[in-house]
């Protein structure tokens, strides 16, 4: 009788995609979240009495805590056990959908964001860790490939289901679905294989403060660089310095504590103690050009998913439904590329994807510069989108594949701490530096256009504020000219001048994008060239 074949090195045990499920929908809490604030906005302003601004700093809020927290929360993890700390912070976020929908004033609901950021700053390594701890080989790689396609997926769904529920009964229900999937979430987490964690880790409070103000002040900074002013004080500005803008000032700031931060991590790995977080999985230079793509290909999707909106709903007038219909081919084309990338990994280097990916996201990008008109809904401009799409789905998979799968399983957490902060600190850059670039855009060409617009005559521009231009709707346009002295033809001449002002900078805002993304292949050429049957064992 011949005897049973021994199973080589190479076979790979298939695990249960059942934990997977949880944290597939664990990323999906988190991004439904992060996605169902800007839907709720109006009925929080109607409903507590406050102002716009005021009900925006839930978003704020929710992002810094992330940010400020999540290397902290990766060290947390590692010292109490992945599986315990998970369960515990998915009670935290249920606590905080519980805050928003029974809340009484904004406080409760800022409260509850709060909450809701300090539990993410925990779930993002935590996520990484666990597929570490539950999967291999190309299993895990799917398994990374599902948490891009669960934000794009969780982004869509919350637009759609959102915005239905907001505009019928309200926006409070929208926080009974995040509620409801905590609760599933951690039904399924006794799914997961446990671990103990280790008690002998010590959290490095220094460290952790210098991250977190440094990433605080980042964020800060480049979000308001609009609101407070790019170099001078503008009236927005809750303070200045010698008439400088705090936003520069405090990104300088947060630049040198960031410096701080590593030069203090550098002493502590060489005197032999445990770092908050171990930049040794940055130390090859594939691993470096991953952070360094991830950077570019979170800012590029905040960009986009920046300047689309605000064009849709300022400039053109629609409702949010209608911007979630109108990105729906971008959203479902991430999803989906995010979740089928993995299957070219047993053909293709990583190196060959990315540049492939980052070449589709270039000609994407020049090509909506070229068709995008003020009627978004063009086939031309759907296609531009969904071209863009392919590229990006393909890149946010797989940079992070490259940083999972290069370091070993014990420091999957630090890997998870170091996606989440350049993921936060790439949407806050991406999303300000866009809005500075294009409102500076549109303020230089509107006022060269009207030194050469011979119909409209100087007392009638000395009667609007030129210093302060924004992206406007044509309607508020007419309303601001309704208290001038205008005549019905300058109206006319004014908002045809503004439009195609608008349109001129959306067109140079994706040239901008497009031209970064071209950048981008440097970092790019210098990620991994082998596949998945070469790749090393980062244990040994």
């Amino acid at each position: 009788m011949t005897a049973p074949a021994e199973p080589t090195d190479h076979a790979e045990v298939r695990a249960s995609w059942t934990p997977m499920i949880g944290l597939f929908l664990a990323q999906v809490l988190m991004s439904f979240n992060v996605s169902a604030l800007p839907i709720s906005l109006g009925g929080m302003v109607e409903d507590f009495g406050v102002a716009p601004t005021v009900a925006s700093s839930t978003i704020v809020v929710y992002g810094l805590a992330v940010a400020a927290l999540v290397m902290t929360g990766a060290k947390l993890g590692q010292r109490i056990g992945w599986v315990i700390i998970f369960r515990v912070v998915l009670i935290v976020f249920a606590a905080s959908s519980l805050l928003m929908i029974f809340s009484r004033t904004v406080a409760w609901v800022i409260g509850g964001q709060i909450l809701a950021g300090a539990a993410a700053a925990i779930i993002v390594p935590a996520l990484v860790a666990l597929i570490a701890e539950n999967y291999r080989g190309s299993q895990q790689a799917a398994a990374v490939g599902s948490l891009g396609s669960a934000r794009a997926f969780s982004g869509m769904s919350a637009f759609l289901i959102g915005g239905t529920l907001g505009t019928l009964v309200g926006w409070r229900p929208i926080f009974f679905i995040t509620l409801g999937l905590a609760a599933i979430v951690f039904a399924l987490s006794f799914k997961l294989r446990s671990d103990k964690g280790d008690p002998s880790i010590r959290i490095d409070l220094v460290a952790s403060v210098l991250i977190g103000a440094a990433i605080v002040l980042l964020t800060m900074g480049f979000n308001n660089l609009n609101a407070w002013g790019i170099i001078r004080a503008e009236d927005g500005a809750p303070f200045s310095i010698a008439g400088l803008s705090p936003a520069p000032v405090f990104v300088i700031v947060g630049v040198v504590l960031g410096q701080a931060f590593f030069m203090w991590t550098r002493r502590r790995i060489a005197n032999g103690k445990i770092p908050l977080v171990d930049i040794s999985v940055l130390s090859r230079p594939t691993e470096r050009a991953a952070v360094y793509a991830m950077f570019v290909i979170v800012a590029m999707e905040a960009s986009v998913n920046f300047t689309v909106p605000t064009y849709i709903q300022v400039v053109q007038g629609r409702t949010p439904f209608d911007t979630s219909l109108a990105m729906l081919p971008f959203n479902l084309t991430v999803f989906v590329t995010a979740t089928l990338i993995v299957r070219f990994y047993k053909h293709y280097s990583p190196r060959t994807i990315a540049l492939f990916s980052f070449g589709l996201t270039t000609v994407a990008l020049v090509w909506l510069a070229f068709v995008v008109t003020n009627n978004w809904e063009t086939l031309p401009t759907i296609l531009g989108l969904i071209v863009f799409g392919i590229g990006q789905g393909a890149l946010v998979t797989l940079v992070f594949n490259v940083l999972v799968t290069a370091a070993p399983k014990h420091l999957a957490g630090d890997v998870g701490s170091i996606r989440g902060t350049a993921q936060n600190l790439a949407s806050a850059v991406g999303t300000a530096m866009m809005g500075a670039v294009l409102v500076t855009v549109l303020s230089a060409g509107i006022m060269n256009a009207v030194d050469d617009h011979a119909g409209l005559p100087d007392d009638i521009v000395a009667q609007v504020d030129l210093d302060n231009i924004n992206f406007i709707s044509n309607d508020e346009l007419e309303d601001v000219l309704s208290e001038t002295t205008a005549t019905p033809a300058q109206v006319e001449q004014a908002v045809e001048l503004n439009a195609d002002q608008r349109l001129r900078t959306l067109k140079i805002g994706f040239l901008i994008l497009a031209g970064i993304s071209l950048v981008a292949a440097l970092p790019a050429s210098r990620l991994p060239k082998y596949r998945p049957d070469e790749i090393p064992d980062p244990t040994k």
